[in-house]
């Protein structure tokens, strides 16, 4: 614990505040703003993993985008290597849209349906290795499907010909293809079954130990992070009420919110 407390964090967030526009009115003007991030505060090191949790529309998926750049920073600042991403543009963006990617929450719908999987995947590729031949990144595509548990000789094939545990195999596919040393997992698992849920949570594991992966995991279920989180932030209504070691905080939560998320979890 005092290696991570002497070394930089590898993100840094504070004081963020992420708004949307309300609007009204004749001329369907902004008329005010909704905050879905108040003042929330947090740092991720380099190898953990930080588990955000909160109940539908708690902001959690908000401050997801706002780190990869796909929403703006209302007020605060997003840190990451001891830089404002704030400032980031041109260039500098690309190496950090390298660096950091995404696992989107729906495996049905982050795949596009026209294209086949070698396309979905090659996607990045193309864009971050434009030197790269066509062989290299087909080989590369064939690694990523052995490395998530696929067939490479899947890759002819279309999104609706896999279910959902293998689409969101995919999906974290695409995520790796660029050797990003970040990922925010965003929501991962909802909208998989029980039984496919551990798998996928397994295999997210084994490829942070494998290549040295730092994940922030957002879930809505206390149970899905217990596990693979080293912290835990506990998010509702726009802000943290309460971040902690994941033991510590499964073994004595201090706020009544964090209380009433664990009760809610099932047992076996």
């Amino acid at each position: 614990m005092e290696r991570e407390l002497q070394a930089d964090p590898l993100l840094q967030v504070r004081d963020l505040e992420v708004a949307f526009p309300i609007k009204g009115g004749l001329f369907n003007r902004t008329v005010s703003q909704f905050k879905a991030v108040n003042q929330v505060s947090f740092d991720v090191y380099a190898g953990k993993t930080v588990g955000l949790v909160g109940e539908s529309g708690s902001g959690k998926t908000s401050i997801g985008r706002a780190i990869a750049k796909l929403l703006p920073i209302h007020y605060g600042s997003i840190h990451y290597r001891n830089e404002s991403i704030a400032e980031l543009t041109g260039s500098a963006l690309q190496r950090y849209r390298k660096q950091v990617q995404v696992i989107f929450q729906d495996p049905y719908g982050s795949l596009n349906p026209r294209m086949r999987i070698q396309q979905i995947i090659e996607e990045p590729l193309a864009i971050h290795f434009k030197q790269w031949s066509a062989e290299r990144k087909r080989t590369r595509v064939a690694e990523l499907l052995k490395l998530v548990g696929l067939q490479p000789d899947h890759m002819g094939r279309y999104p609706h010909q896999f279910s959902g545990g293998q689409r969101q195999r995919i999906g974290i596919a695409r995520a790796l293809a660029i050797e990003p040393e970040f990922i925010i997992c965003d929501e991962p698992v909802s909208a998989l079954d029980v039984s496919v849920q551990a798998q996928i949570v397994n295999l997210l594991q084994d490829l942070q130990e494998q290549l040295n992966l730092t994940y922030l995991f957002i879930a809505h279920d206390l149970a899905v992070v217990e596990h693979i989180s080293d912290h835990v932030l506990v998010m509702t209504q726009g802000e943290i009420v309460e971040q902690a070691p994941a033991d510590r905080l499964y073994q004595a939560p201090q706020h009544a919110y964090t209380k009433k998320l664990l009760e809610a979890v099932p047992v076996l």
